[in-house]
C-alpha cells in the first residue's frame, strides 16, 4: 500500500506492518490502523513515528519508555486490553508519546497513557495507568542529552 505522509513523504507500508487499534487512540477514536516509521537517514530510531493509515497527515512521536525509565513497569488493568488478544512479555512491545515543543528542553513523554501493542497479532490499545507514579509530563532531555553523551 502506498502511502502519502507529512513526515516521510511517499512510502510503501506492507500490510504486515500494519497495527489494528481496535478502539482507536484516546482523542482520535476513528483512527484505528497505523504503522511505525522512523527516519533511518538520521540513523536514530530513539523516537519513532506512530504513522496513521486513515489519515496520512497524521503522526505521533512515540519511544520506548524504558529509554528514559529504566524501572517503567506500570500496572495495566489486563481487562482494558483484553481486544489485542494473549499476551505474553515476549510478544509486548509498549510505548509513550513524545512531545517536542519549540524549546526541546521542555520535551516531555507521557507515562501515563502507554500503547500496549501485541506484535504477534499485529494489535494495540491505549491505555490509562491508574496511579500517580507516572506523569503525563515526565521531562526527557536532559535523560537523552546523558544517553547520548555515554553511547
Amino acid at each position: 500500500m502506498k502511502l502519502t505522509t507529512r513526515i516521510f513523504g511517499e512510502v510503501e507500508i506492507e500490510d504486515s506492518k500494519i497495527i489494528s487499534f481496535p478502539n482507536g487512540i484516546i482523542g482520535f477514536p476513528d483512527l484505528k490502523r497505523f504503522t511505525l516509521m522512523y527516519d533511518s537517514e538520521k540513523g536514530s530510531d530513539t523516537i519513532k513515528w506512530l504513522q496513521s493509515i486513515e489519515e496520512p497527515g497524521f503522526a505521533m512521536p512515540v519511544m520506548d519508555p524504558l529509554i528514559v525509565c529504566p524501572d517503567y513497569n506500570p500496572q495495566v488493568d489486563r481487562l482494558s486490553i483484553t481486544d489485542i488478544g494473549e499476551l505474553d512479555d515476549t510478544e509486548m512491545l509498549v510505548l509513550v508519546t513524545v512531545t517536542v515543543p519549540h524549546d526541546l528542553k521542555q520535551m516531555t513523554v507521557n507515562l501515563k497513557g502507554p500503547f500496549i501493542i501485541n506484535v504477534k497479532e499485529m494489535k494495540a490499545s491505549q491505555t490509562i495507568i491508574d496511579n500517580d507514579d507516572y506523569p503525563v509530563k515526565f521531562p526527557i532531555y536532559d535523560i537523552l542529552q546523558k544517553n547520548k553523551e555515554n553511547a
